[in-house]
């Protein structure tokens, strides 16, 4: 695998405490990772500012604040979502086929008065730091994480999504049931050097590639490294002599 294929793979979370961090993450990680993926801590902090540095880097973002609503109140946020230049952005499978619609729905109709391809929209499924043992005995659900993603991969499906957000464990499993062409990111991914910190359902970056998976996102094993840059050097590497 060569390093541009690597680079349109991987996603960078931009977790971090103050912005002047996430923005040097940025400038210096912009030539090895191909989408940075702003979540709840950074855009409840900074808002469309990280948004619209990132933008003006020519790098891809990824909305991940997971949608979960009415059907109504995510069809617009979706089309705002849009409006505001994510290249994806994600909803919670569990609220529902018709959410999700909707979401499909914002999302259009925004890309249509752009004038641009639509972004990809994926469905969060079961977080990485949720296991079987959570499933059954707080939230009283008695399939496995396995088959509780695989069905809500396939009510993704059937809303017209364009792929989830699993971990490595259930990868095989969603691409089995719905196909090569519907993606799948994961999360929860740990290099073989690096802790597993809080999530449950981890795997190495070779290995999710192996099992199918089209982005994988990268986190604290990059932002918290002293020397960032080698440390994503690392990764490349890892993946290179596995791959």
């Amino acid at each position: 695998m060569n390093n541009e294929d690597i680079k349109k793979r991987l996603v960078l979370a931009l977790d971090t405490e103050k912005i002047e961090e996430a923005k040097n993450l940025v400038d210096k990680l912009s030539p090895y990772i191909g989408t940075f993926k702003v979540g709840l801590q950074m855009f409840c902090g900074y808002g469309l500012e990280i948004i619209n540095y990132i933008k003006e880097k020519n790098s891809n973002f990824f909305m991940d604040i997971k949608l979960h609503d009415i059907p109504n109140t995510v069809e617009k946020a979706s089309y705002n979502i849009v409006k505001n230049g994510a290249t994806f952005f994600n909803v919670h499978a569990t609220g529902g086929i018709e959410m999700m619609k909707a979401a499909k729905r914002g999302a259009n109709k925004a890309s249509e008065e752009l004038g641009i391809n639509p972004p990809l929209i994926l469905a969060v499924t079961v977080l990485t730091s949720i296991s079987d043992e959570i499933l059954k005995n707080e939230l009283d659900n008695k399939n496995t994480a396995k088959d509780f993603v695989v069905k809500l991969a396939e009510n993704a499906k059937i809303a017209g999504l364009d792929g989830v957000v699993a971990s490595a464990n259930e990868l095989k499993y969603i691409k089995e049931a719905l196909g090569s062409d519907f993606k799948v990111l994961t999360p929860g991914i740990r290099p073989v050097w690096s802790l597993k910190n809080d999530q449950k359902r981890t795997a190495t970056p070779s290995n999710a590639i192996k099992n199918g998976a089209d982005y994988i996102v990268l986190g604290r094993a990059v932002t918290s490294a002293e020397d960032k840059i080698e440390a994503i050097k690392k990764i490349y590497k890892e993946i290179q002599e596995e791959i």
